[in-house]
């Protein structure tokens, strides 16, 4: 069943009428893999007596938003426990037909038995997940109909997944336009917005770099050293001429990987502008060292990743908290 009701980022939603405690709005943001640490963060805080009253999430952070909304986290996180490498490639349905290498009906046969016909509207907690419309690039936030609809919408990773018709639109993934959705959170009515970021070790911040090896090569060919023949280094054996060769396909990424790279680097920028414009109350970062996008099947050590995470922010929570209560 499509989602009847979608509203873009230019309407306006109707906030809660407020009350005496301060709404807590929870923005979980895109990562792949790493999504799984946010499993870990929202346990300590409900742990901790803060369970959010608002949730909005891209992507991977609509799955695990959408699951805790519908009180079956619980289910994800036995599911991410659960994986090896051998069984996330058994999960990979790839299609040479449609829009996508994978076409994801294995996915979402799996979030249907998880979630079932379950609707966002019926759930305890106010819940959006964040889209992007594929021919026009508008915002779009998922607030009513079926939530597996609203969260397979959320993570059509471009190029990856096939794109989801909801409502006569097709969609894909929200990372493109709003990766960490502080401004849903606050349009949904929350008064403490709490963002949640993945950062990598192995992911720059950004920035110019003028590389003198690129005017170096300027005009040699791909891994070729500029300069005289003979400062080259020799080529004379069949071993050199090997270990050349293979480093010079080491150093070429796969077409999965550019792609990959390519998305996570423009949801990064697009990310630090967004949260610039609008910053969150609280911000937890999930620090998850050198853990790749696609080890899903790393989930224990994500999960733990996410309690640390949590654990640490409960004070600067707590301190907003206390501030809104003192402000009303």
């Amino acid at each position: 069943m499509p989602i009847p009701f979608m509203n873009r980022a230019n309407t306006s939603v109707v906030a809660s009428a407020p009350t005496a405690a301060p709404r807590i709005g929870l923005a979980l943001g895109g990562g792949a893999a790493h999504g799984w640490a946010q499993i870990g963060l929202l346990e300590v805080l409900e742990a901790n007596g803060l369970k959010p009253h608002v949730i909005a999430g891209s992507s991977i952070g609509a799955v695990v938003g959408g699951c805790y909304a519908a009180g079956k986290l619980d289910g994800l996180e036995t599911f991410a426990r659960s994986l090896t490498p051998r069984r996330v490639f058994s999960l990979m349905d790839f299609t040479f037909n449609g829009a996508g290498l994978l076409s994801g009906g294995r996915l979402r046969t799996m979030l249907e038995a998880q979630l079932g016909h379950v609707d966002i509207s019926d759930l305890a907690l106010q819940f959006a997940a964040v889209a992007t419309q594929c021919k026009t690039g508008q915002e779009i936030w998922l607030t009513s109909g079926r939530l597996s609809d609203a969260v397979r919408a959320s993570y059509a990773l471009p190029g990856i997944f096939e794109p989801v018709r909801i409502g006569g639109d097709w969609l894909f993934d929200g990372a493109l336009v709003n990766p960490v959705p502080v401004t849903l959170c606050r349009a949904l009515g929350a008064d403490i917005v709490i963002a949640v970021t993945m950062v990598a070790d192995n992911f720059g911040r950004g920035g110019i770099r003028d590389s003198s090896l690129a005017r170096a090569n300027h005009g040699q060919a791909d891994g070729l050293p500029a300069g005289d023949p003979g400062d080259s280094p020799s080529l004379s054996t069949d071993q050199s001429r090997k270990g050349f060769l293979a480093d010079r396909r080491s150093a070429a990424p796969s077409i999965a990987k550019t792609m990959l790279d390519a998305f996570n680097i423009t949801q990064d920028r697009i990310a630090r502008s967004r949260l610039a414009g609008d910053p969150p109350d609280a911000m937890i970062k999930c620090r998850v060292g050198k853990i790749g996008l696609f080890d899903f099947h790393r989930a224990a050590e994500l999960i733990d990743i996410g309690k640390a995470a949590g654990q640490q922010a409960l004070d600067d929570i707590r301190l907003e908290i206390g501030a809104a209560l003192r402000q009303a």
